[in-house]
């Protein structure tokens, strides 16, 4: 049995392996989780994380959603089971950003099982954080495949309980 699907009341059991700091705990901001979003389209999607990436982070919306959209013609950041993490990196950003999505009906997403999205993590990065991104989508590939974190996730309420799972998660810096 894989240790990371195994939970104690508020924890998530792990091994030592697994261990990690959890870079987005740290990094994700109650105001960055927004529940019940709506969108129709992988595109109408792209620009909903624009405008919340504008209004909540003085990004243009008219970079931001092009970025995503041409990393998205790379490939599909669905990961399967309801997930996705688009993800970029941005030349003059300063600073780390990830956003939290659930969507109030779930979106076609080119997800390698055919699943529509739910659930959609954004990953914003420097353009010379290369290392980081790389440990942040490690670490969101490890909370996206236990399938309690999900479960879990989608029980949550409101913004605060999210930010409180995704701190419970193993390595959380606490």
């Amino acid at each position: 049995m894989n240790p990371l699907t195994m939970m104690k009341p508020s924890r998530f059991v792990h091994s030592r392996k697994a261990a990690q700091l959890n870079t987005i705990a740290h990094f994700l901001r109650p105001e960055d989780i927004l529940l019940d979003a709506e969108a129709s389209s992988k595109p109408e999607l792209l620009d909903r994380i624009g405008r919340h990436m504008e209004r909540a982070h003085s990004l243009p919306r008219e970079s931001v959603s092009p970025i995503l959209a041409r990393r998205e013609q790379l490939g599909s950041t669905g990961l399967g089971q309801g997930v996705a993490i688009p993800h970029a990196r941005v030349k003059d950003l300063d600073r780390i950003l990830v956003a939290y999505l659930r969507m109030k009906s779930p979106i076609p997403f080119d997800a390698p099982d055919g699943e529509p999205v739910f659930d959609i993590l954004v990953l914003m990065v420097p353009k010379q954080a290369s290392e980081e991104h790389l440990r942040i989508l490690a670490d969101a590939s490890r909370m996206f495949s236990n399938s309690r974190f999900r479960m879990h996730l989608r029980q949550c309420g409101d913004p605060l309980a999210v930010k409180q799972l995704f701190d419970a998660w193993p390595g959380s810096p606490s």
